[in-house]
């Protein structure tokens, strides 16, 4: 019975020490580091933050064809990246300002057609 209960309790300390080590080593010695990467790849709710800051220097510069470049970095089309970012903040309370510019460059993107580049 003695050596049963040894066995387990080596097992269980092995078991912690292996996980203290491996958390060490992941977060200490080897973490992962992001560095350049794509604004498609970030979660949802940054993504929306992307578009309204993009928006709010849409205010700012009215430089449509530049706010239309930056959107398409998130990988869809810019009026849905607009759409999607104004349903978030509704959902998640944004300032009424925030909305207002998300609307506003949504109904920019919507009002002029994207332009066709010359040979």
């Amino acid at each position: 019975m003695h050596s049963r209960r040894t066995r387990w309790l080596a097992f269980l300390i092995a078991i912690a020490v292996g996980i203290g080590l491996g958390l060490y080593y992941g977060w200490i010695v080897s973490p992962v580091a992001y560095v350049d990467t794509a604004p498609n790849t970030l979660r949802a709710d940054y993504k929306a933050d992307y578009v309204l800051m993009v928006a709010e220097a849409y205010q700012a510069d009215h430089d449509l064809q530049s706010a239309r470049r930056t959107l398409a970095l998130l990988g869809a089309d810019p009026a849905a990246a607009v759409q999607a970012a104004i349903t978030f903040g509704t959902a998640h309370g944004y300032a009424s300002q925030d909305l207002y510019a998300l609307q506003q460059l949504l109904a920019a993107l919507r009002s002029r057609p994207v332009e066709e580049s010359s040979p």
